[in-house]
């Protein structure tokens, strides 16, 4: 017997949560907005995998918001609930 896994949807496969749903997610509970850039610095700050950033900036000195702390335990909570391998923080 022979399968391929081209033809399989894999969407089913994929831990965690989608950046969308982590936002819907702290909406809901905390009523609060956050950004993708938001949640992308809390993970990186957890050593989490994140995308490649393709809206990068061609000026030399740019400044870059960082997360406020309440956004920041409410990503981390986020995090933690869609299983994205935070289960020791």
């Amino acid at each position: 017997m022979e399968f391929s896994l081209e033809d399989m949807d894999m969407s089913g496969f994929q831990k965690g949560a989608t950046y969308d749903q982590i936002k819907a997610y702290i909406l809901e509970k905390h009523s609060l907005k956050v950004s993708s850039l938001y949640i992308s610095q809390v993970k990186r700050k957890c050593g989490l995998d994140v995308g490649q950033n393709y809206n990068l900036s061609k000026k030399e000195d740019i400044k870059v918001p960082q997360c406020p702390m309440e956004k920041e335990a409410a990503i981390m909570e986020a995090l933690k609930f869609f299983g994205d391998g935070l289960t020791n923080i």
